[in-house]
């Protein structure tokens, strides 16, 4: 696979966490694709912003009061956006109040009917997804258009390789790349001989090779920003693996503004492995990045075990962090110099704590548990303090 000229290493650039530590990684820098910026309610995408996170709901939507439990927990995932499909008129109806209790910006998800996009930009979405092309004359796109420029929405144009439209696939044959991107580019073309820029495009499909040779191919045709994914990616285990070798190496690439992993599973594992992504990246944290060691007959407790209840009980630290835990000597000094809490094992029932990357103290295996979840609160407390105390005095400057 070529890719693409937004790939580059910059001498001297360090573009991930490395924690608090002050270590530079030179050899790591992705450049990102440039694009226009857009805005999803008050998340900027594009141009140069954070990458965004999102999922999607699979509750009825005419339940609002399921829905809005599924996006509290979404939101407390870390969701940056959410999308929430709107199939018919119950749906719109309920969205209305989903829109305004959620806490995050919503995207409807319409496919045909142009009146359930007028009626979503009425009740409060923040962004439709909606083609253009698949809901009937430039009339009636005119009115969605209207109706998302009077409600402040952007859209977000979404050609999925399953859905292609049948001139396409008789002109190609097949799904391809080149078909799913003169789609996206017809579909953004209405858009803009309306003079409607507030768009983004996704180019998806379940085959990672031909979802990334269409970003690819995408990226150089237009500056909108990219909305990536491998839909339908599969189950837990597969889909995450699929959509990390898919998105991550896109990702790598410098192509992608925002991200939807797409699973087979609690949509709250979506937005876990989406950050899990970006934090191997470097392009984005949150959270506890755990560094373990598979273990080994050298280890000096339970790894694996240890690294299970830590990952549980550090779920609610948001804070963007380093741990490391190793079963012992041979690495374990050397990770600890690098994260801003590590354990390494030792012998005789004990092992060492690191904080900042120096030795901190000796403990016991037992009770260590409890140690490390201690000493990562009081890191993430005072990371919290160090940024809101930066943050005042850059506003007070």
């Amino acid at each position: 696979m070529v890719l693409p000229r937004f790939l580059s290493y910059v001498p001297g650039v360090m573009s991930d966490h490395s924690s608090e530590l002050g270590h530079v990684r030179p050899w790591r820098h992705i450049e990102r694709r440039k694009s226009r910026q857009i805005m999803v309610g008050s998340v900027p995408v594009g141009g140069g912003a954070p990458i965004s996170v999102q999922s999607m709901t699979n509750t009825p939507t005419s339940d609002a009061a399921a829905t809005l439990e599924q996006i509290r927990q979404l939101e407390e995932a870390g969701a940056d956006i959410v999308r929430v499909s709107c199939p018919d008129e119950d749906s719109t109806a309920a969205f209305r109040t989903i829109a305004r209790e959620a806490r995050v910006p919503l995207v409807a998800d319409i496919h045909f009917h142009y009146r359930r996009g007028i009626e979503a930009a009425q009740a409060g979405a923040a962004c439709l997804r909606i083609n253009p092309g698949n809901i009937g004359s430039i009339e009636r796109v005119r009115e969605v258009v209207q109706a998302a420029r009077d409600h402040g929405c952007s859209m977000r144009i979404g050609v999925n390789a399953g859905s292609l439209e049948k001139e396409l696939l008789e002109k190609y044959g097949e799904p391809c790349p080149d078909a799913m991107v003169e789609s996206a580019l017809n579909h953004a073309r209405i858009l803009q001989d309306l003079d409607f820029h507030e768009f983004k495009i996704s180019v998806k499909a379940s085959d990672p090779f031909l979802t990334v040779a269409a970003y690819q191919q995408l990226a150089e045709a237009i500056d909108c920003p990219l909305h990536l994914g491998v839909t339908e990616a599969g189950p837990l285990r597969t889909g995450t693996i699929k959509s990390a070798i898919g998105m991550g190496s896109m990702l790598w690439a410098g192509i992608g503004d925002t991200i939807r992993v797409s699973l087979a599973a609690d949509p709250v594992e979506e937005i876990k492995v989406g950050f899990d992504i970006l934090k191997s990246l470097g392009l984005r944290h949150r959270g506890v990045n755990i560094i373990a060691c598979p273990s080994c007959a050298r280890q000096g407790f339970n790894v694996i075990e240890t690294v299970a209840i830590l990952e549980e009980r550090l779920a609610h630290v948001s804070t963007a962090m380093s741990l490391s835990i190793i079963g012992c000597v041979v690495n374990g000094p050397g990770e600890a110099l690098y994260t801003d809490v590590g354990f390494t094992g030792g012998g005789k029932g004990a092992g060492m704590v690191y904080l900042n990357g120096k030795i901190a103290h000796k403990q016991a295996n037992d009770g260590m548990i409890d140690e490390i979840v201690a000493q990562v609160e009081a890191k993430a407390a005072e990371l919290d303090a160090a940024r809101a105390a930066a943050t005042a005095l850059n506003a007070a400057e």
